[in-house]
C-alpha cells in the first residue's frame, strides 16, 4: 500500500518510527517532511503535500502527525478529496474508515505511547470502508460541498 506521511517538529522523531514500521510491513512510504528538526517549522508545509499526494492517488493513504494532531488534521482537510480523521482510540480509527472512508489519519504523537500509535495506524489501514448507502450518501454530500460550496 502507498502511504504519504508528513508532520511537524513535534512529530519528527515519531514519524521516523512510523515509517520504519510501515516499511517493515511492506508499505511503500513517501516522507513529505520535515527531514530535520526545526522547532519553528510549520506543519502545513509538510502535511498539505502529504494530503495532496494522498488525494491524487485514491488507492493510497496519508498519515499526518504533530504534538496533538489537531492542526495537522485541519491542514490536511483543506485539500479537496481528503477526509482526515483525528484518531485517539482504536474505535475512532475503525469508525474513521468504516463510516467516513477517511483516507488520512492524524495522530497526536505527544498524547500516546509509541506502541499504541502504531496500533492506531495499523487499525486504520486494515479497516475497510463499509460502503453502506448512508455513509456513501454523506461522503457525497461533503464532496459536493467541497466542489461547489452548496449543501
Amino acid at each position: 500500500m502507498k502511504i504519504h506521511i508528513g508532520s511537524d517538529h513535534a512529530g519528527l522523531e515519531f514519524k521516523a518510527k512510523i515509517i520504519i514500521h510501515l516499511k517493515n510491513n511492506g508499505h511503500d512510504v513517501t516522507d513529505h517532511g520535515p527531514h530535520q528538526y526545526d522547532a519553528l517549522d510549520d506543519y502545513p508545509i509538510f502535511c498539505i503535500p502529504a494530503a495532496i499526494a494522498t488525494a491524487a492517488d485514491p488507492a493510497s493513504f496519508g498519515v499526518v502527525l504533530g504534538g496533538s494532531g489537531n492542526g495537522e488534521q485541519m491542514a490536511a482537510n483543506k485539500v479537496a478529496g481528503v477526509r482526515a480523521a483525528l484518531v485517539w482510540s482504536i474505535e475512532t480509527a475503525k469508525l474513521a474508515r468504516e463510516h467516513n472512508n477517511a483516507n488520512v489519519i492524524s495522530i497526536g504523537g505527544r498524547l500516546h505511547r509509541e506502541a499504541f500509535c502504531l496500533k492506531l495506524v495499523d487499525t486504520f489501514l486494515a479497516t475497510p470502508f463499509t460502503n453502506d448507502e448512508r455513509h456513501v450518501r454523506r461522503i457525497g454530500q461533503i464532496a459536493k460541498y467541497e466542489s461547489d460550496g452548496k449543501i
